[in-house]
């Protein structure tokens, strides 16, 4: 006998974090790294490479720094701002020091205090990340000034690289192929109209100093030249103190390759595969991959070739990346070198099975490199990173900022999470807003795309805007699956800011229908739990499911035994099958919202009525009850006011919908309250 959902009114149903395989884990997010080396080496007679290290940044690069360092016993000692004080960075570590207010410049960029935590905590070596001090010469120099040891290049390698006139200089002595330009500083607008000239247009201009795409201008005119100089010069100058300028030719549909390398204190330095890091918005990365469906392995040798000849011409040491400009004919030219750990490093320890961060620090104890370049060559699998930030599409991808009201990173085989923050962390107004980095890894490009799919589905973010549903966008387009794009595919692809709002992005049919399942089944999960029955759903269930114009019959039965997931964490939830049209769906929800590629979508759901379940007052989203304007043993009628919640600054008023006396309130003014949260039932 088959039993319909009853419903008392169409009810819609806002999905927002899909997770249609599993259940989520309390797991801390650190801990969701698969493996990237072997057992731990012995450090020497002392046990330990350095008796205490601090680490100075915050957020994710902190925790995966001290997540090595305990790997290799070392204590580690975390900084932290005012707005930082809870922060996982400062919890995950051994010791934690306050350096001031928020603002970075009177924390985390002054070098001062960063030694003074240093001196305090008797640490014998710094570990700086990326971002704020890392490609500071000055920093690293007063480092090792103090006897401590500097986990990165040496200061003179730091100063030489990180000024773009002299390291093209260095690039070019070493035999380094180069982007045809100025090499030297352009000292005006008509300096750089006369040097466009011999160069030809396009031409871009960039600070010299600085980068994240800032100071940076593409001219394919001498009007567009004179305009571009200005403001690009301004920008240095406010952004980096510095507002020298350099000019070079702009490659058309390039490629942005990375070769990740690492040098010891002996001489010795090696290369690894390349990183593809095309997909870019305003010059900063939002997808790498490695290897790169572009480079050949006589291309990666050239390249990896040239990366390590200019390391010897500087005399570098430790972890370092050569980036490179490749065309569409697979000729390479030297951009820049990052003097540091990058932000897209997981993708080459997933390939490689190294742990860089472990080989940095015994570089910097002064130990041989135990990798040969045979051993660096090895491309294991394939593997893919997402940057995953508070940032509001729809909005220019201005920051968003809040508490994440509810977060639930995915989990699962190939995937790993490096981040620094938890449910409750506050997306801060004075630092980057990255949420976390996403990185999966597979046996061949496929898998590791079709893995990067499952997980950016399975994420739950509430409480600040994201973009997820535009990462997860980028995965199904033809041309970057197909691996054939350029550094302009994200301006090509989304070209305006509304192009990129998640209500706009496309679900394929196949999403559509997933979507639609799931909404039915949180649909019957909800009104069992609502009619107090705990059982789920025990006989199949006939409902109409719509979306925009199209309406599709569905027949909800729970799932056959054999088709049960076999872990414990998911055999604890109910699984059910879908029958649609077209295919049978197996769904597993988590237990609350959820969302399909992180995509707001909005699905109605239509049933016969037999029960009315809206003898309660429930709370529509995460957020804090502000008041109440019933107490028990009131009466109240239908479109009366009971409630005030807030979320994201606004404020939302709830209002009865049957008449009937209140019989239990269940929250407190002031409360925090989840999405669907029962405030106050009726009699």
């Amino acid at each position: 006998m088959r039993r319909h959902v009853p419903l008392t009114r169409r009810i819609v149903a806002v999905l927002a974090g899909y997770s249609g395989t599993g259940v989520h884990s309390a797991t801390p997010a650190w801990a969701l790294a698969f493996s990237t080396s072997g057992p731990t080496r012995d450090a020497g007679t002392s046990g330990r490479l350095f008796n205490k290290i601090l680490v100075a940044n915050r957020g994710e690069i902190a925790v995966r720094v001290m997540r090595t360092a305990k790997k290799l016993g070392i204590p580690t000692v975390a900084v932290f701002s005012d707005a930082d004080a809870s922060a996982v960075h400062t919890r995950f570590a051994d010791e934690a020091i306050n350096i001031g207010p928020a603002p970075s410049t009177q924390s985390y960029l002054d070098m001062h205090k960063i030694l003074a935590a240093m001196k305090a905590t008797g640490a014998d070596a710094v570990h700086p990340g990326y971002g704020f001090l890392s490609e500071n010469a000055a920093f690293a120099q007063a480092v090792e000034d103090s006897g401590a040891a500097f986990v990165g290049p040496p200061h003179h390698a730091v100063h030489a690289m990180g000024d773009k006139v002299e390291s093209k200089r260095f690039a070019h002595a070493a035999g380094v192929n180069t982007i045809p330009g100025w090499a030297g500083v352009v000292e005006s607008a008509e300096h750089a109209i006369e040097l466009a000239k011999d160069i030809g247009y396009p031409v871009m201009i960039k600070a010299s100093a600085g980068g994240g795409g800032k100071g940076m201008r593409i001219a394919w005119d001498e009007k567009g030249l004179a305009e571009g100089f200005e403001l690009a010069s301004q920008e240095a100058a406010s952004s980096f103190g510095d507002s020298r300028m350099l000019i070079e030719k702009f490659i058309e549909e390039p490629r942005h390759i990375e070769i990740q390398v690492m040098g010891d204190k002996h001489g010795n330095v090696v290369f690894f595969p390349e990183r593809e890091c095309s997909i870019q918005r305003r010059n900063q990365k939002v997808i790498e991959e490695a290897p790169s469906p572009f480079v050949p392995p006589e291309l990666r040798e050239a390249m990896g070739k040239q990366a390590v000849a200019l390391c010897h011409a500087v005399g570098y040491h430790s972890a370092g990346t050569c980036e490179f400009l490749v065309d569409k004919h697979r000729n390479f030219y030297f951009l820049e070198m990052n003097t540091r750990l990058q932000v897209e490093h997981p993708v080459t320890e997933a390939i490689t099975r190294q742990d860089l961060v472990e080989l940095m620090l015994r570089v910097a104890a002064g130990q041989k490199l135990n990798v040969s370049q045979e051993e660096a060559n090895c491309v294991h699998g394939w593997a893919m990173e997402s940057r995953v930030y508070a940032e509001d599409p729809a909005r220019g991808f201005l920051p968003s900022t809040g508490r994440l009201m509810r977060y639930a990173p995915p989990r699962g085989e190939g995937v790993r999470v490096d981040t620094g923050v938890q449910e409750g962390s506050e997306i801060s107004m004075y630092y980057d807003p990255m949420i976390c980095k996403l990185i999966t890894h597979g046996a061949d490009r496929p898998q590791a795309l079709q893995r990067m799919r499952q997980a950016l589905d399975s994420y739950v973010v509430r409480g600040v805007q994201h973009n997820i549903p535009l990462l997860r966008s980028v995965l199904d387009r033809p041309d970057f699956v197909a691996g054939t794009f350029s550094t302009a595919f994200l301006a090509q692809h989304y070209p305006s800011p509304a192009d990129s709002a998640p209500a706009v992005l496309p679900l394929t049919r196949a999403q559509e229908q997933e979507l639609l399942a799931l909404a039915a089944v949180l649909h019957v999960l909800r009104s069992t739990a609502r009619a107090g029955r705990g059982d789920g759903l025990s006989e199949p269930v006939d409902l109409v499911l719509t979306m925009g114009e199209e309406q599709f019959p569905a027949r909800l039965r729970p799932s056959p035994a054999g088709l049960v997931p076999s872990s414990s964490a998911a055999a604890a939830a109910p699984s059910f099958q879908v029958e649609l049209a077209e295919r049978v769906l197996q769904v597993t929800p988590e237990a609350g919202p959820s969302e399909l590629a992180g995509v707001l979508a909005r699905a109605s759901i239509d049933g016969p009525v037999r029960e009315d379940f809206s003898r309660a007052v429930r709370s529509p989203m995460p957020g804090t009850l502000v008041s109440l304007a019933v107490a028990v043993g009131d009466a109240v009628r239908p479109g009366d006011d009971v409630a005030v919640v807030e979320a994201m600054k606004m404020r939302n008023v709830l209002r009865a919908e049957v008449e009937g006396v209140v019989a239990a309130v269940e929250a407190a003014p002031g409360d925090t309250v989840a999405a669907d949260q029962v405030l106050l039932r009726f009699d």
